[in-house]
């Protein structure tokens, strides 16, 4: 396993460590073997050793339900901040996918507004000059 050599009161010792069983090496010293008892202490560390409890399994028959709650409408809402141009609807017009909706001035550029689901427009709260917020609701689309 490991050799060493150990001077002891200038003899020399040629040490050989064959195997270890439990608390007794059997080492091998200048060709004569020998069974030695070893004194092991152990030092207790210095992080406490974090215990957590066990998980519980769950069962099987539990299951996750989905609610869905319905909602006025979808706000359409407008980006950056602006001034609007034009609008291209007004409340009750059924739109659908993709419909312009608002054109506004933002960072000195032209941006549509368009809509992102079919349905009819409700609550129009813009007009042309006026000037939103970002993330201001400006409709919804029921």
């Amino acid at each position: 396993m490991k050799k060493f050599k150990f001077k002891i009161k200038g003899q020399d010792y040629d040490v050989e460590i064959l195997k270890f069983d439990e608390d007794i090496a059997h080492i091998d010293v200048n060709g004569t073997t020998y069974d030695v008892e070893v004194q092991r202490t152990y030092k207790q560390p210095k992080t406490p050793k974090l215990v957590r409890q066990e998980v519980q399994a769950r069962r099987q028959d539990s299951k996750i339900k989905k609610t869905i709650t319905k909602t006025a409408g979808h706000d359409v809402k407008i980006p950056l901040p602006g001034n609007i141009m034009q609008v291209f609807v007004k409340n009750g017009d059924t739109v659908k996918l993709g419909d312009k909706l608002v054109m506004y001035e933002a960072m000195k550029m032209e941006n549509i507004v368009v809509a992102e689901k079919d349905g009819v427009i409700q609550n129009l709260s813009v007009q042309p000059g006026d000037t939103v917020l970002q993330e201001a609701k400006i409709m919804e689309i029921a």
